[in-house]
């Protein structure tokens, strides 16, 4: 049986709290930046950005989760840059570098839990690498500690990439030129992460589908190069 305190974590309760969420007459809007963006970066991580995703399927009347860049932070002894996602009783935050080599997440929290990755996972490739059937993999230790920083479990985390395809897709948010990637995972402490999952990125925007299975419906950016 997997511990409660990696339920907590698992995008099964994340994307279960829908079927409670109050409905509403129209399209929420997400927050808008309090300093305009006049250039997002390929990755974007501006502090302000905010992005907002349904789960796939969903009427877009339905509440949406919001995905905020919160700005600098120190996480592990490092700066990065901290991403948080509310929505529906969701409170969960990304600690992530960003940088012309990729995208590397520390670790993650959520009331009462701290999962941090060492060496960083590498979610994202080198800017310039970006091509059908690149591939990436890697392995990190996890260490699972409370907000006592009490260790509660340790393990290792296995994941791979495959870029797919590219194409043109429409979302509730409009038509993105998306890359298409396989995710698998495993773990040996439970099951953090769905195994396998498609997720959908375009430069400049960001994630238009995640790898839980929430799809842009708005942002308050254009962005760059669209």
């Amino acid at each position: 049986m997997r511990p409660t305190f990696l339920l907590a974590l698992g995008p099964a309760l994340l994307l279960g709290l829908s079927a409670c969420a109050p409905r509403t007459t129209g399209p929420q809007p997400t927050v808008q930046t309090s300093t305009p963006v006049n250039a997002v970066s390929f990755y974007p991580s501006q502090a302000g950005l905010a992005w907002s995703y349904l789960p796939e399927g969903e009427p877009t009347a339905s509440v949406p989760y919001v995905l905020r860049t919160l700005g600098p932070n120190i996480y592990a002894g490092q700066t990065v840059q901290a991403l948080q996602l509310t929505g529906r009783g969701a409170d969960q935050t990304w600690y992530r570098t960003f940088s012309a080599a990729g995208v590397q997440l520390l670790g993650l929290r959520k009331p009462g839990v701290n999962v941090r990755l060492d060496p960083p996972w590498l979610e994202y490739p080198a800017e310039g690498a970006w091509k059908l059937g690149l591939t990436w993999q890697g392995q990190s230790n996890i260490t699972i500690s409370g907000d006592d920083g009490r260790v509660q479990a340790q393990g290792t985390l296995n994941y791979s990439y495959t870029v797919q395809e590219q194409r043109q897709q429409d979302t509730p948010a409009g038509k993105f030129e998306v890359w298409v990637v396989t995710r698998q995972v495993s773990d040996t402490v439970g099951g953090l992460f769905p195994a396998t999952q498609q997720l959908w990125f375009t430069p400049y925007v960001g994630e238009i589908r995640t790898p839980e299975g929430l799809v842009l419906v708005g942002r308050n950016f254009k962005g760059g190069r669209q």
